[in-house]
């Protein structure tokens, strides 16, 4: 099975939903920016598997959502 990423917003939350993977994070890297802006707290609990270049954007986009003044949870 072809590993997949979903991210949808709830109020101040990105939930993101399947595997953080190297080969699925591109649509999410070039969303970046705007997908943090205004977060205040990153939902993994409908992540399923997380390799290195998934814990890699994961810290880039805690520290994206810091640098625009939030704190993320």
């Amino acid at each position: 099975m072809t590993p997949q990423l979903t991210w949808t917003r709830e109020a101040d939350t990105l939930v993101l939903a399947g595997e953080l993977d190297q080969d699925v994070l591109l649509p999410l890297w070039e969303m970046r920016e705007e997908a943090v802006k205004g977060i205040t707290c990153i939902d993994l609990s409908r992540v399923s598997r997380v390799d290195t270049g998934g814990l890699a954007l994961l810290l880039h986009l805690i520290d994206l959502a810091k640098k625009q003044g939030n704190n993320v949870t």
